[in-house]
């Protein structure tokens, strides 16, 4: 089969590579029908994931059909149509009954990670019964693909962990596709100002269309003062970290207001500075997450009564032995105007 592999720091192959095959009673076999590109890809490739080893197939997002299952699946036959979450879950660890997925004993983050993933034409995914979601007749496939990962990781990391409420001001920090996502999801709770922040005017118009009250391209400078000129002097009740670099965690630090959360949601493979001599009397919250997917049902009748459509994020698409190509256009979002872009097997 055709697999996007993994050969260290700034290396990756599309491959001829052996079928996957059961290994555990758990375990499905699917065929990959449509997958993406993550954000979090992009961090394995310049090296900020060391748990991803060289020789991995990268990928933890997508749709397909169960060709085989084993002998414990019980929830799902061959022939069905399938979700695939990015984090896997046995549903009996003490994380898992504690509803942190993406901490299970024998599964949460591993699909492009410590197993191969789901950028290829099959892909084994453990735990089936427990992480995969079957996909309602008539729901759009390339809509369901951003219910993998980035539509659950924008709300919970987000939305969730920033205690967003009606009436208050949210400031996201990175207009990419998980800042989107948590954009689109903060609506649920009304909030009076969603202020979207990024250096891309494309994205930032983007943001517009999909429900900001506000935008600032911090890259014309004083992003921070701009933030606190709509808010009063006074700073955002949350402020979303959507990027996973020092200075947009910073700038997250900077516009808080007293009492507000600032909710981590980017991957960050360097050390970032904490202004405790700024912050230790503000009364703020700091909070950290890996998405657990706990959200995903909830998310996915939402999708299906359109209160919200994730195939708006959707820019590029391409056939998997364009997936080099594929690769190209989203590691260079500003040229190429993309947001999330479709693999087709």
């Amino acid at each position: 089969m055709k697999a996007l592999v993994y050969q260290g720091p700034g290396r990756k192959t599309v491959e001829d590579r052996p079928r996957p095959e059961l290994q555990a009673p758990g375990d499905a076999i699917v065929r990959i029908t449509k997958t993406t590109i993550c954000g979090t890809d992009l961090h394995i490739l310049k090296g900020d994931v060391p748990s991803c080893a060289p020789g991995r197939i990268l990928g933890h997002e997508g749709v397909g059909v169960i060709e085989s299952i084993g002998d414990g699946v019980t929830a799902f036959r061959p022939g069905d149509r399938v979700l695939i979450s990015c984090i896997s879950a046995c549903g009996r660890c003490e994380y898992c009954r504690r509803g942190m997925y993406s901490h299970c004993t024998t599964g949460g983050w591993i699909l492009g990670n410590r197993i191969d993933g789901t950028q290829a034409e099959l892909v084994r995914t453990p735990h089936a019964d427990t992480s995969l979601y079957r996909v309602p007749d008539g729901t759009d496939e390339e809509a369901l693909v951003m219910l993998s990962d980035i539509l659950p990781t924008g709300f919970e990391c987000g939305v969730l962990n920033g205690k967003v409420e009606p009436g208050a001001t949210v400031a996201i920090v990175g207009a990419g596709p998980i800042g989107l996502a948590a954009l689109l999801t903060a609506q649920f709770y009304a909030p009076a100002e969603i202020i979207m922040v990024d250096l891309d005017d494309n994205r930032l118009e983007v943001a517009r269309r999909f429900g900001a009250t506000q935008t600032i391209n911090s890259g014309t400078g004083n992003a921070a003062g701009k933030v606190k000129d709509l808010t009063a002097g006074r700073g955002v009740d949350t402020a979303i970290e959507a990027v996973g670099v020092p200075a947009t965690f910073h700038l997250c630090q900077e516009v808080v207001a007293p009492g507000g959360v600032i909710a981590n949601v980017g991957v960050h493979g360097s050390k970032v500075d904490l202004h405790l001599e700024s912050l230790w009397d503000r009364n703020i919250a700091i909070t950290t997450r890996l998405v657990d997917t706990v959200s995903t049902p909830m998310l996915l009748k939402t999708v299906q009564s359109r209160r919200i459509d994730p195939a708006l994020l959707i820019t590029h698409r391409f056939p998997i032995d364009r997936m080099l190509d594929a690769y190209e256009t989203f590691s260079n979002a500003v040229r190429t105007q993309a947001l999330k872009v479709i693999i087709e097997a």
